[in-house]
């Protein structure tokens, strides 16, 4: 089916062509024309802070529920002053009247009177907005505040919250590509083929990311997850059209013609892809068993890109190659500096240096014509003879490592385990403003609300009840006394009842900023220490809630989730593996590398994100991790990771069929494919680590994590570990029961490369 395919895509290849070009076309249109809705809606899981939320919507009109917004501002002669007082107000009162406004709690009156500090130079007004408001309604809200900012001496005034926050940060996409395009050069040595290899990965992503604009209008998807999307669809989509050229390549250097090697390359990368593209989908969607909405967004929409672009890998790149035919094989001299200065232009758009952006595509374009006239440009560049397996780098590699394959499996082990050492003190929450960069409002205004009322403002938590008894004002002192007597307890409002009187509210400020791990011990301490005594005396519960105890309960929710999640994928994994290799020890070595290689990746996350090593070089400030970053990690790394083995263990079982010798199709099959996996494993890198350039904290972690994760499973786990176990192993690697060889289906990801290839 594979030959059939990839022969019928290069017959018509003006015709699959056409197609992509009208889906990416439409798709561009959609996008532009109906939009996206993305929206970040945390289904609340059954908590006690969703038992408060319920309770605040239905006895005090959902105060504490929505999207809340700050207006921070700073009067050296005071907020009381007349000019600033009437400059405020008036700012106030056109924020009230924007879109998606619910209303604007002001200073100056009386319920927010507590929102001015004790020396009256700093207050704060609050913006309420639907919990649901996307993200470019918050940010139009936030530029129209800019916009409207009264200027006046001694007056300074900021957005506050990550539903103001707007980014003058680096474009990570066009670094990541500029990093690709030089890569896939050095790899293929051939400028048409990184050409190639780019366009499809685009059109995939393209195509993709239209998927996910229009399926938001429909289902929850935030808006991080067209970022997400984007780096995926970049790294698996040039890793797997580089895997499909370097084998058309190979099969011409075979003799075979142009329309044969596409249906070769198809037939055996192509499947490789396909196999592999389907585990990183199915880990992607293991993510819909959280029963979280923000997060499964997350995982459908990257799971959608990483579709398109298998579908574009095996369809729109035969159709290409049959466009290019031989000429993949020359590069001229004016192509490698054209696509030089492409990359340096990339990289200026990328970092947001206009002038250097404009400045290489023009050079590029006027080398281009130049070369048009100028002979020299017009010479091929030489191509080096390629060297025998035998005396490859990865070959005398492999020979070492099997030589002393007890020190190279613990070596590598020991390695692993040391980088995962710090995962042991992992501490999952939500990041707080203070993460924001120094230069930016939300981080201004932070630091004005912090230095005007102490960090517990910006995690306020609120104490609902709806007495099933008759309440006195000794119950309600009852609890205000035991709440207070905490020690982490910085402010705590009198109990306001709701106007049918069925329901108590306290509004209580922690001693500690929201992300810290004081202020989480505070509200475990809250509901079961402090509250029940209390609660046992008076006849009725009082809920710990607001936004901050939900980001806490979510915290333990999703972290009680992540067993289920690991245990799905990495049992198919096990499975998959399994039926692919008929083997018991492979997929299970397969599973305990992959497990070490992401515990490593885990570990150094928590040190540059969590304890904040290396913070001066990355930015990065001390925080918790992102509750949903492990269990994402965990399904894009191993999927990521099983690209890798069926690449590797494909060609190894390849050879041990054609030789039956198990230690010398080791050495064979890692030679034949470690250039290829090493420039993929290398694009990767360079793809999500330039994602430590984005703003939003959580896409840096998610870059980081994917690029040390990448980086250890190509070098430490592919040429250490998988060599030393398969050599302690020997023949025992493709040991399979009979009674389970007969009860398994038949599925093969080799192909049909001809018998005279396979000797060759």
């Amino acid at each position: 089916m594979f030959a059939r395919l990839g022969a019928w895509c290069h017959d018509r290849r003006r015709l699959v062509l056409g197609i992509w070009a009208a889906l990416l076309i439409l798709g561009v249109a959609l996008m532009g024309t109906v939009g996206g809705a993305f929206r970040e809606e945390f289904n609340l899981p059954e908590s006690e802070s969703r038992v408060g939320f319920e309770l605040l919507e239905a006895n005090f009109g959902g105060q504490g529920t929505n999207a809340i917004g700050t207006i921070v501002f700073r009067a050296e002669q005071g907020v009381d002053d007349p000019v600033v007082q009437a400059a405020m107000e008036a700012l106030f009162t056109a924020v009230a009247e924007q879109p998606h406004v619910l209303g604007v709690i002001s200073p100056y009156s009386q319920a927010g009177a507590d929102q001015v500090s004790v020396d009256r130079t700093i207050a704060y007004a609050n913006v309420e907005m639907p919990n649901d408001i996307a993200s470019a309604e918050s940010q139009a809200i936030s530029l129209f505040i800019s916009d409207q900012t009264p200027a006046i001496d001694g007056l300074t005034v900021e957005r506050g919250t990550f539903f103001f926050a707007t980014s003058g940060a680096p474009l990570a996409e066009a670094i990541g590509l500029a990093f690709a395009i030089v890569i896939l050069i050095l790899a293929l040595g051939s400028v048409l083929a990184m050409g190639i290899s780019v366009g499809v990965a685009i059109a995939g992503i393209g195509v993709g990311i239209s998927i996910v604009f229009m399926v938001s209008n429909n289902q929850s998807i935030p808006e991080v997850a067209s970022i997400l999307g984007i780096m995926m669809g970049m790294g698996v989509g040039i890793d797997y059209a580089l895997l499909i050229v370097t084998r058309y390549r190979e099969q011409l250097h075979n003799g075979h013609d142009v329309r044969e090697s596409i249906s070769i390359a198809i037939d055996t990368a192509g499947r490789s892809v396909v196999f592999a593209g389907c585990t990183v989908v199915i880990s992607l969607l293991s993510l819909m068993l959280v029963g979280v909405k923000f997060v499964q967004g997350l995982g459908v929409s990257a799971a959608a890109v990483v579709a398109v672009t298998i579908l574009a890998s095996i369809t729109l790149l035969p159709a290409l190659l049959g466009f290019a035919g031989r000429r993949v094989e020359l590069t001229r001299w004016r192509g490698l500096i054209a696509a030089g200065l492409t990359a340096l232009g990339m990289f200026g758009v990328g970092i947001k240096v206009m002038p250097l952006g404009v400045a290489g595509f023009a050079m590029a374009a006027a080398v281009l014509i130049a070369s048009l006239f100028v002979a020299p440009l017009r010479r091929a560049v030489p191509v080096r003879p390629q060297r025998p397996v035998t005396e490859s780098f990865a070959y005398r590699w492999s020979r070492v490592v099997q030589h002393r394959p007890w020190f190279g499996a613990i070596a590598a082990t020991a390695i692993l385990l040391v980088l995962t050492i710090p995962l042991l003190s992992i501490h999952l929450g939500f990041a707080d403003e203070s993460n924001a960069g120094a230069d930016t409002t939300t981080r201004k205004a932070y630091d004005l609300i912090v230095a005007g009322f102490g960090p517990g403002y910006s995690a306020p938590l609120l104490l609902v009840a709806e007495p099933w008894s008759v309440t006195t004002p000794e119950t309600i002192e009852a609890v205000t006394a035991a709440v207070q007597s905490d020690p982490g307890v910085a402010f705590l409002s009198p109990a306001m009842v709701s106007d049918d009187g069925g329901a108590l509210l306290w509004q209580l400020v922690p001693a500690t900023g929201p992300q810290e791990q004081a202020t989480t011990d505070l509200v475990h301490r809250l509901r079961s220490d402090v509250l029940p005594p209390v609660e046992a005396a008076i006849g009725f519960q009082v809920n710990v809630t607001g936004a901050n105890a939900v980001n806490i309960d979510y915290a333990a929710y999703l972290q009680s989730r992540l067993v289920y999640v690991f245990a799905v994928v990495l049992a198919l994994s096990f499975i998959l593996l399994m039926v692919v290799f008929r083997s018991i020890f492979v997929p299970l070595k397969a599973v305990i590398m992959n497990l070490l290689s992401i515990g490593a990746a885990y570990g150094v996350v928590v040190a540059l994100f969590q304890w904040g090593w290396l913070s001066g070089i990355t930015g990065v400030q001390p925080a918790p991790i992102e509750p949903w970053a492990p269990m994402l990690l965990f399904a894009i790394v191993f999927g990521l990771s099983m690209d890798y083995e069926v690449f590797l263990l494909s060609r190894v079982r390849e050879e041990w069929r054609r030789t039956g010798d198990s230690r010398g199709s080791v050495a064979d099959g890692l030679a034949a494919t470690a250039k290829v996996i090493t420039a993929a494993a290398a694009i990767m890198v360079a793809v999500f680590g330039s994602f430590l350039f984005d703003a939003d904290r959580a896409i840096k972690l998610l870059g980081v994590g994917l690029a040390v994760a990448v980086l250890l499973d190509a070098t430490v786990v592919r040429m250490l570990l998988v060599p030393a176990s398969m050599e302690l192993l020997g023949d025992r690697n493709w040991w399979l029961p009979r009674w389970l060889d007969r009860l398994l289906p038949k599925i093969d990801v080799e192909g049909h490369a001809p018998d005279s290839d396979r000797a060759a």
